[in-house]
């Protein structure tokens, strides 16, 4: 799933929309450090009160929020898998009946708490409903009445939430008119950051691919991979930091650890030039990845000397072991460049590096920033001096 279609399945979580019906709502309360199962309830979602479907909602919104390869991760199932958690959810979205569809949910709890265990109590929530999405709009001035053509596909989503036990507090009795020590023991369920979750299947533009799962990690970069592999059966992962970590080590190699800003400069405005038409070309579905060759002839527009194949092809080696890695493009650019110094400290957009020189001036080491505009300090504009 690529942001704009995970856009689009996100927004449609909203009350009594037509394009997303949610049928039905299963709850799993289960014990912290045993991991049994306390309580279990499930019900339409239609007929829970307004403002627990809004709570539920804003929940599950949460479960499709954040950054791709960041928080989000589109996962691929492994092949042969025992007790694969890919045919649980299939043949769970296949049930006939409720209590069919439970028992598929519990046989995934029960694989969530045989590998995990909690200091805090926790609840597992999942939904099962149909998402629509248009395909093709109607034709307005065609006579005919009726909706937009759309594609139809059910969904189960699934949250994992902890439980807060009740803060002490200070009360006013109105009627009594004392002052009261707040008695309330009942544990609170925080919806507002899951844990962890999915989405199966995965959505591509107007079909369902029941072979990948959308994860959610509840910490940035942190996805865990336990959960992934042992729970979920999906193949191993790598972050955006990860995979822009490996980049520079990829670079270091081919390049060197000496070069010019220049060139560090160029190299990311080519590969931010690869992100921006991509994004432009509406009808191009998959981000953007480079392979060994597509960084050959980066590096090489940009400046950098003596680059040729097997110089690559060996970093990738070196670094990754795995010569036909592939690269996501929009991991590899920085918002910002730090420059660290004990002077200073300087955040710069990568492709303005090239307005940065180091050179030496009377003996000393220098870091020259060139500039277009008035240079303002703390209200004060600084005085123009010529070298």
């Amino acid at each position: 799933m690529n942001k704009k279609d995970i856009a689009n399945i996100r927004k449609q979580f909203k009350l009594d929309n037509h394009l997303l019906k949610i049928s039905e709502i299963f709850n799993v309360y289960v014990k912290k450090e045993s991991g049994e199962i306390y309580h279990q309830a499930s019900q339409p979602f239609q007929l829970l009160e307004q403002e627990h479907q809004e709570m539920f909602l804003a929940n599950f919104k949460k479960v499709l929020t954040g950054h791709l390869d960041a928080k989000l991760f589109e996962l691929k199932f492994q092949r042969d898998a025992e007790d694969s958690t890919q045919m649980i959810l299939y043949d769970g979205l296949q049930a006939d009946t409720t209590e069919d569809w439970k028992e598929y949910m519990l046989n995934i709890v029960e694989k969530m708490f045989a590998h995990a265990v909690y200091d805090f109590d926790t609840v597992v929530t999942f939904i099962r409903g149909e998402y629509k999405k248009a395909t093709k709009k109607r034709d307005s001035d065609s006579e005919q009445g009726g909706d937009d053509e759309v594609y139809s596909h059910e969904f189960i989503l699934c949250s994992l939430n902890k439980t807060d036990q009740p803060k002490k507090a200070l009360l006013f009795d109105y009627i009594e008119k004392e002052f009261k020590s707040s008695s309330e023991v009942d544990p609170i369920i925080n919806l507002a950051s899951p844990l962890t979750g999915f989405l199966f299947p995965a959505f591509n533009d107007h079909s369902a691919d029941v072979n990948h799962i959308l994860y959610y990690g509840g910490k940035t970069n942190q996805p865990d991979e336990t959960f992934i592999v042992d729970v979920l059966n999906c193949e191993e992962i790598m972050t955006a930091i990860e995979d822009k970590d490996i980049f520079q080590l990829v670079l270091q190699t081919v390049m060197g650890e000496e070069v010019d800003s220049r060139v560090i400069s160029n190299v990311y405005e080519e590969i931010d030039k690869i992100v921006q038409e991509n994004e432009e070309n509406e009808e191009e579905d998959e981000a953007p990845r480079l392979d060994s060759r597509d960084i050959e002839r980066i590096l090489t527009v940009s400046g950098v000397e003596d680059v040729d194949t097997a110089k690559v092809e060996g970093a990738f080696k070196t670094i990754i072991d795995d010569e036909k890695h592939e690269f996501k493009a929009s991991s590899l650019v920085p918002k910002a460049v730090k420059i660290s110094t004990k002077v200073a400290e300087i955040a710069i957009n990568p492709k303005d590096l090239k307005y940065v020189k180091y050179i030496t001036y009377e003996g000393k080491r220098c870091l020259l920033v060139e500039v277009d505009e008035e240079v303002v300090v703390e209200g004060f504009r600084l005085e123009t001096n010529t070298l």
